[in-house]
Formats: structure tokens, sequence, C-alpha cells
């Protein structure tokens, strides 16, 4: 009989790590899939193709039950597990039905912080999570007017494009003083703000929601210094959380998240695995695809029997393309006293670069306008290349480098 691998989360990181498995030996394991969401699983990242009329839920099924079948693989959607028992080697499902383990793979995600200010349970104000939330906020287009978004982040901001493109009215709220200012500087956080005015978003910066004001559904927004903005529908973009109540009440070792080796073997079990946002590797925690991608390809290698492969930890990268303005920013985009910046502004073309080097390394880029050689950038950041030679025309790009080069 074949030993038996039960995977908890039906989600991207889980399935890829699946996928990768199946590549490697796809007749090892006896495989069960629990899911909370009931269907197959999806690209959460063009959700906000789907929230912005561009595409449809159908469009961004990435494995639909035909797939688990094809495979052999049996999967219990909408059935999300609530119990591991490590001394049994059994899981224990929301209906009550026990499955039996030999290898078990935790992939449960994270979940969305909705900020506890009163008034946070009204009807109307939801996170940007899933579909059923997007489904929500299509909903809401329908029928309601005045859309708020609580958070000026990468999520925030697709959230925000949609419902704009959606026909309602949209006002952003962030508590800093710029946008995405974990991803982008302020010159370039300016541009993007001032672009995204033109389209008609309103933007609330420096702004401590109090209170979400309602009867029966919410109705505005009010700040600690008193003031209010209308809303018939509220989404909170405010961060993530590792989901690890599962793992935690398991008795495993959790600290911000589930903590693994370079194996992804969790510290307190090694039948057990984890993978994904709800995973924290060498005190990191990573909630962008690249990096989540590189886990599933470990463990899978691991799951197989193939134990030669390590996860290292990953350097990320973040773009973004809201109604077709392009963002690309990656590494350490502030530096310090002992970086240096090299800087290209192009008013006229909307262009806007910034490489930050220390010594003849780059240790992080911004870009706005024109990203085309941000990947390459990347590259150079990542493989440490020594770019002495290339300093005085670096800003122009791969063609013009490697042309002069030549």
């Amino acid at each position: 009989m074949k030993p038996r691998l039960v995977v908890i989360g039906n989600g991207m990181s889980a399935i890829r790590t699946v996928e990768e498995l199946l590549k490697l030996d796809g007749e090892r394991y006896q495989i069960t899939v629990f899911g909370a969401e009931p269907h197959g699983n999806y690209n959460r990242i063009l959700l906000s193709p789907v929230l912005a009329g561009e595409k449809h839920f159908e469009d961004i099924v990435t494995h639909d039950r035909a797939w688990y079948a094809r495979h052999g693989i049996l999967l219990y959607a909408g059935n999300p597990v609530i119990g591991i028992d490590r001394a049994r080697r059994v899981v224990t499902a929301l209906d009550g039905l026990e499955v039996a383990y030999d290898r078990l793979l935790i992939a449960t995600g994270s979940r969305p912080f909705i900020i506890p200010v009163p008034g946070h349970q009204l009807p109307g104000v939801i996170a940007f999570r899933d579909i059923h939330d997007v489904e929500t906020m299509l909903e809401a287009a329908r029928n309601h007017r005045h859309a708020v978004v609580i958070g000026g982040g990468l999520l925030g901001l697709e959230a925000a494009n949609g419902l704009l493109r959606q026909g309602m009215t949209v006002s952003v709220v962030h508590v800093m003083d710029s946008l995405m200012e974990r991803q982008l500087d302020k010159p370039a956080a300016r541009l993007l703000k001032a672009a995204l005015e033109k389209r008609g978003m309103r933007f609330l910066l420096e702004a401590n929601t109090a209170e979400i004001v309602g009867d029966h559904r919410v109705t505005a927004v009010r700040f600690k210094d008193g003031s209010e903005v209308a809303a018939d529908l509220v989404v909170m973009a405010v961060g993530i959380r590792p989901n690890i109540d599962l793992a935690k009440a398991a008795g495993l070792h959790v600290e911000r998240a589930i903590v693994v080796d370079d194996t992804l073997q969790t510290a307190t079990d090694p039948r057990i695995y984890a993978v994904g946002e709800c995973v924290q590797h060498r005190k990191n925690v990573y909630g962008l695809v690249a990096p989540l991608w590189d886990q599933a390809r470990v463990c899978a290698a691991h799951l197989a029997g193939l134990g030669h492969r390590r996860y290292r930890g990953s350097v990320t990268a973040t773009r973004l393309k809201v109604t077709g303005i392009d963002l690309y920013s990656a590494g350490d985009f502030i530096g310090g006293p002992d970086s240096e910046d090299l800087v290209l502004r192009d008013p006229g073309r909307g262009v806007y670069k910034r490489l930050v080097l220390k010594g003849n390394l780059i240790i992080g880029v911004v870009m706005y306008g024109d990203v085309a050689d941000g990947p390459w950038y990347f590259e150079l950041m990542q493989t440490r290349r020594d770019i002495g030679s290339l300093r005085q025309r670096l800003l122009f790009g791969r063609a013009y480098c490697e042309s002069q080069a030549a």
C-alpha cells in the first residue's frame, strides 16, 4: 500500500508543491487534499483583473476538479481541517471526517488583518483575499456608490482600481504619508499618486481610522481628527497574518509563522512539512509568489525522497500594473550612508529610475513608467555581479550596456 500524503490547504503553494511532486514521482503517494473554499485551485494573483471586469473566475481557475481526479487525488473542497493528532497521525475535518497520514503538508496560507476599530463587523466591511470577497465587491458596485479602501499598499491600490473600474467613487485611506512605502521611494510614490488621481482616485494620507460608522450597514469612515468620508463599502487591505492556529494547536514550533528548516520540514516533527505564507524560514516570512515556488520545489524533492535540495531563502521583487501604470522595485531601495544612488528622471515620458549601489554592487532598484529592465537589474543584484565597468551606462538599460560592450 502506498504511503499517505495529506495536504492541508488547496491554494497556490499547496498545489504547486503537489505538481512538483507528481513530476518527480507521480506514483509515490496516495494524496488527499483538504481546502476551505468549495472549488479547485485558482490564481489569487489574478483576482484584481476579475474585480476590474477584465477576467471571469473561470479564467483564473488553474486546477479544476477533473485535474485532481486525473491524478488520483482525493479532494475535499469546502471542508477544512480543524485538528491534527500527531500521536495518531490523523487529521480531522470540519464535518468530522478523519484521515490518516504518513506525511503531512501544511499550506494554510494567511488571513487578512482587519483593524479592530468600532464598527469593523458591520455588513459592507470586508477584506480582499479570495473570490468570495471579489463577488461581494462586485455586488456592492452594482447596488452602491461610495467605496473606501483602507490601505495604500499593493493590494489596496489593486482593489481601488477594480472598484473604480466598476463605477464606484473610491477613496484610499493610508496611515503613512506616501503610497506603497514598502516598495517605493517617495519620488516614485508621488508619480503614482498623481497618475491615479488623474484616473479619479481620491487619497487621504496620514489618516488614522477611528471608527466605521453605520447602524445596519456601513455608511461612513470616521478618523481620529473627527472628519468623515462617506462609505457604502469598506475594503480592508492593511496586511496579512500567517494562518498558524492549526499548527499551534498541534504543538508545532510556531513563532511569527510555522518554523521550518531548509528542507521545509517543521522544526518539531519531521513527518510534517509546511510551505507558503504560513511558513517562517530563517526568521523570514514571504508573501510573494517567487519564494513560494522555490519552497514548493524543495519540499516536493524531499517528499519524493530526493533529499539533496535546500531552500536558502529568497530576495523578492515587486511589480504592479494598475490601469497602464508600470512599477518595479526590489531589494534595499532606501539605501544608507555607505550607499549611493543613480537616478534618471524623464518627466516628459513619465519615467523614473533609481538604482542603489554599494560599492560595485546593485542592492536596490525602483522604477516607474519604464520597467522593461527590472528583471535584468534584479538578476545583477541576485548574482552580485560587479557593475564597475557598466556604472556610467547602467541607467540606460541592458540593450544599451550590451551594445556599448560589444
